[in-house]
């Protein structure tokens, strides 16, 4: 499956002054993605000069129409925009979207042309009374889209975003096997193909150790693709 993919997303951080970060992150590297915030895609497709593919946080299931505040697929192609994240924790649980709702945005996405990172992962709670594989499935059941066509699958344990706790290994392991025979029971051999992402507080100081469990094709990193410094020694040691 080729190098690791390493994908920053930025979340609700970001104005003007941090294009200065995508441009050294485009200066050393031209394999990462990133995900800024909708206000600077265009001037951070600019930016990159083609050495980096910048992508959206999310995208609306309708492609127009009377929906304030929200952004569409087609507006992220037409800002340069290359792929999106659909379903993250933070979407689930701030703007109670459910997995129909993430399908349907995959689909919309997929349909406009871009590639889509569907995020899936239990919460705390869910992983203590056992239920990881139950959710992660139900996640991937009721979420993907009908083909693996640039998809790729992020797994985010959500209590370890942002907290700086991490599963072990073998748990990481353990999860993306699990994922991993899912897509293949949906979708054949092609299933084999498709990407596995993990998520959740990845730092420079766990990136290889994470990156290098069976299954592990790359990282979903937060807070810590917010400077080219932290990114990029992410994206060294997962190589």
């Amino acid at each position: 499956m080729g190098n690791a993919l390493i994908v920053g997303n930025w979340k609700m951080n970001g104005l003007s002054a941090a294009l200065g970060e995508i441009a050294a992150m485009a200066a050393a590297r031209d394999d990462l993605w990133v995900a800024p915030p909708f206000t600077l895609i265009a001037s951070a497709v600019t930016t990159a000069q083609s050495r980096l593919r910048i992508g959206g946080q999310d995208c609306h299931a309708k492609l127009s129409g009377a929906h304030t505040g929200c952004v569409s697929a087609t507006m992220l192609v037409d800002a340069g925009a290359g792929f999106v994240i659909v379903g993250h924790s933070e979407r689930r649980s701030d703007n109670g979207e459910s997995d129909a709702d993430v399908r349907a945005k995959a689909m919309v996405a997929r349909a406009a042309g871009l590639d889509v990172i569907v995020c899936v992962g239990e919460t705390e709670a869910q992983r203590d009374a056992g239920n990881v594989e139950a959710v992660v499935g139900k996640q991937l059941a009721g979420s993907l889209p009908d083909a693996v066509d640039g998809l790729v699958v992020a797994y985010e344990p959500v209590w370890a975003i942002g907290t700086g706790r991490t599963p072990t290994p073998d748990d990481v392991a353990a999860v993306h096997g699990f994922i991993r025979a899912q897509l293949v029971t949906r979708f054949g051999a092609a299933g084999q193909g498709v990407r596995i992402l993990y998520g959740g507080s990845v730092k420079p100081e766990n990136a290889a150790l994470l990156l290098g469990q069976p299954n592990v094709g790359g990282a979903l990193v937060g807070g810590a693709s917010l400077t080219a410094a932290s990114l990029l020694a992410i994206a060294a040691a997962a190589s």
